[in-house]
């Protein structure tokens, strides 16, 4: 598969905010003629225009950063509703909003699993999700479907019948001309997408093989509470929890995955892996994972991601071509080590050295562009991208769990659904045990 659909995302912008001009540069190493590929120029501020009103759904830690990135993205925005299922996570959201002065009003502050209807209907304009993943499909189809634009966290799904189902509202949010920009901020990147124009260009020649790692320490986890109930400890120790995530190699690699998808063009079409529970102290997930996807030509990519304390870290992405090879953010070297190409618009610090500080972060910058799309009337549909670049992990995750060879068609044919059928603060009936490859 060729991303089509990534190359109208990126003309979509461009055709919003304007191309670079294009040059012609020539290779070290065997002399090869580069094209040249427009970059969308990213603006530091999304442009004025009238009031946009948004509403967040998932008001965590996340789901209030994404609030005040959106803030700060331009002038004339605002946030007018809030909704979560736990009140002191809605409260909180709601003060760190008013120390930025947005008063959210009573009546538009929502509880309950059904917040999100209630957030949807209040008048927004605008939806931001950021709860635990796995309500991601069910809430971003019914934003599309009440004709809002939605900014939405990765992973978009943590199974294939939620992947399956973000595919569909995303083709129906291109229908209806709206705008959903997820949260893969390093299409945002600055240096990233000048990387990417250069892989596409050809600086590297033919794409042969890849490597992506998020190797790290143990993530946070709650422990269980007595006045909680076990869905209500489950939702608040979601990160640990595959029904609730995805397990990491879908609640964070994805951003790995997703830059090889991205810059190779493609996707995996078959999964060997392995992993393994060590240290992990709740929830029924890994704490590592080893993945060996063969992509569309015969292109293999090693997957990496370990979330245990004291070992090597490592959060990275590395391509192979023909002709050389890049870190995907800011350097290609060519296949003698020479560098050939290095990222300059970086900011310099007091003494007029580079530095790696960009003039705005992606965090921002997804929020700006996300804004410009709209004011502009280019739509910027990212889901179905981000839907891909889940469904690789979650192809990696089933393989690991089960010992066996996972391909994109067995994945896409698949009914499995993660989670409970009833959605209560009681008890949760699914099995939490932890998967043990070979079994099944």
């Amino acid at each position: 598969m060729k991303n089509s659909h990534i190359s109208r995302r990126k003309a979509a912008v461009a055709g919003a905010a304007g191309i670079v001009a294009p040059t012609i540069m020539t290779a070290c190493g065997p002399k090869k003629k580069i094209r040249s590929v427009a970059v969308p120029v990213m603006n530091d501020t999304a442009p004025d225009g009238p009031l946009l009103k948004a509403g967040l759904i998932g008001c965590g830690g996340r789901g209030t950063g994404a609030a005040l990135n959106f803030l700060k993205a331009g002038p004339n925005l605002t946030i007018t509703a809030l909704g979560d299922l736990f009140t002191d996570r809605l409260t909180s959201c709601r003060e760190r909003l008013k120390k930025e002065n947005i008063e959210v009003a009573d009546e538009k502050c929502f509880l309950g699993f059904d917040a999100y209807q209630k957030v949807i209907e209040s008048g927004v304009d605008i939806v931001l999700l950021a709860t635990p993943p796995s309500f991601r499909p069910d809430h971003f189809e019914a934003a599309v479907s009440a004709g809002k634009h939605v900014f939405m966290e990765k992973p978009v799904c943590v199974d294939p019948v939620g992947a399956r189902q973000v595919m569909a509202t995303a083709e129906k949010a291109r229908g209806m001309e709206l705008s959903v920009v997820t949260g893969t901020q390093r299409h945002h990147q600055r240096d990233y997408v000048a990387a990417w124009a250069k892989v596409q260009g050809g600086m590297i020649g033919d794409i042969v093989s890849a490597n992506c790692y998020w190797n790290q320490g143990q993530l946070w986890y709650r422990d269980p509470n007595p006045s909680w109930s076990e869905m209500e400890y489950m939702i608040r120790d979601w990160v640990n929890w595959t029904w609730l995530s995805g397990d990491h190699i879908v609640e964070q690699h994805v951003h790995n995955i997703d830059v090889i998808n991205w810059f190779t063009g493609r996707k995996p079409v078959s999964a060997v892996s392995f992993g393994a529970r060590n240290r992990r102290p709740t929830g029924d997930q890994y704490d590592f994972f080893s993945t060996d996807f063969i992509y569309e030509g015969d292109i293999h990519v090693h997957s990496m991601c370990r979330q245990i304390n004291g070992c090597e870290n490592n959060v990275s992405e590395w391509i192979q071509g023909t002709e050389g090879r890049t870190n995907c953010q800011n350097i290609i070297w060519d296949n003698n080590g020479a560098e050939v190409w290095r990222y300059q618009d970086y900011r310099k610090d007091g003494e007029g050295n580079l530095t790696t500080d960009l003039p705005v972060g992606p965090y921002d910058q997804e929020h700006i562009d996300f804004v410009t799309s709209i004011r502009t009337g280019v739509p910027l549909n990212e889901a179905e991208e981000t839907a891909i670049s889940t469904m690789a992990g979650i192809m990696g995750r089933i393989a690991a769990y089960t010992g066996k060879k996972v391909t994109w068609d067995e994945v896409m044919n698949s009914e499995l659904k993660l989670g409970p059928k009833v959605f209560v603060l009681g008890d949760v009936d699914i099995d939490k045990s932890v998967p043990v490859p070979g079994e099944k």
